[in-house]
């Protein structure tokens, strides 16, 4: 079996081999064939690390059949990170063996454990959307509004520019070609209508 062994320590004073030399002893113990990746100062708190986003790489690519940690912390610190981290691992059928918590998804018992896992994972993402969409409509009740705030003056630019190109009009214009396209279509569709109204009934 191809695995991966993940090492991570937070602070550079730290020593990675500390966890290396379990996590290789109990590899070999198994005879799997290993790749290694070492985060060496690197928080947990942070989804997006070189060691990790390059082991990842071999996980989509369906190049290891599982991944060794020596606890779940290692691989990440927030519950909304290892949700994610489960639940990819689940979808391309890679399995995770944690030393610390005796979890091993590459054997019968541990995929009952890991389904017990993925379960309370996907309890705590419901109430992490469910906590959402509630400060959501609370903020919604207060009169708070979401998205970029309205650009009062674009029409006006817009209009100024209406002579030009629409790629031109849009960099004098400082917005995108869409917006300009936009705008003229709905210009053109109000000019129509002025010139020829609809009879009344």
């Amino acid at each position: 079996m191809r695995v991966a062994i993940y090492i991570r320590v937070s602070q550079l004073d730290q020593h990675p081999e500390n966890q290396a030399i379990e996590l290789r002893r109990y590899v070999a113990a198994h005879g799997w064939d290993v790749v290694e990746f070492i985060e060496h100062g690197v928080s947990g708190a942070r989804d997006t690390r070189p060691q990790l986003d390059a082991m990842l790489k071999l996980v989509y690519q369906k190049r290891v059949d599982a991944i060794v940690v020596w606890k779940l912390d290692r691989l990440g610190r927030s519950m909304r990170h290892l949700v994610t981290l489960l639940d990819e691992l689940r979808a391309v059928n890679v399995g995770l063996v944690t030393i610390g918590e005796g979890i091993d998804t590459t054997t019968p018992a541990g995929r009952m454990v890991f389904g017990i896992i993925a379960s309370l994972a996907e309890f705590e993402r419901e109430r992490l959307r469910e906590r959402t969409m509630l400060g959501l409509a609370r903020a919604r009740a207060q009169g708070k509004r979401f998205g970029r705030p309205p650009d009062v003056g674009l029409r006006e630019r817009v209009r100024a520019v209406s002579q030009l190109s629409v790629r031109e009009a849009a960099r004098v214009a400082r917005c995108s070609v869409t917006t300009v396209q936009r705008f003229r279509k709905v210009g053109a569709a109000r000019r129509a209508s002025l010139a020829h109204p609809k009879p009344l009934q």
